[in-house]
């Protein structure tokens, strides 16, 4: 292989001839990665907080107002929860749903009287 010297002017030519010189470093993705950070020896991570059995709510909050609506013996109807919260209807259904049933717990039912679904909250042991 004959090596073509190298002058100040820089041609096409000359620019390809020359031979590719591959680098030692590593790849810049990995260059830029840093390793995970432990946590320094002799502190532990903190302890999560205990959850009590029933959790409580704000007792102005419209899921602490639904509840008490809820609880009261003739129940409510999807329109009245939808007065009271403001929410759209989707809301409340979420909510009995999501947040009364399964988050804390709460049986709550509902049946059809005279053409409404009407739900209310059933203490255990009380059907």
């Amino acid at each position: 292989m004959k090596r073509t010297p190298l002058t100040t002017k820089t041609s096409k030519s000359t620019a390809q001839a020359k031979p590719a010189v591959k680098s030692a470093a590593k790849p810049a993705a990995a260059a830029k990665k840093s390793p995970a950070k432990k946590p320094a020896a002799g502190k532990s991570l903190p302890r999560s907080v205990a959850v009590s059995a029933a959790p409580t709510t704000h007792p102005a909050s419209k899921q602490s107002q639904l509840i008490a609506l809820l609880r009261s013996t003739p129940g409510a109807t999807l329109a009245q929860m939808m007065a009271l919260t403001g929410w759209q209807a989707h809301t409340v259904r979420g909510m009995l749903s999501g947040s009364l049933r399964k988050r804390l717990g709460l049986n709550v039912q509902a049946e059809v009287s005279e053409g409404l679904r009407i739900y209310r909250i059933v203490e255990e042991g009380a059907q």
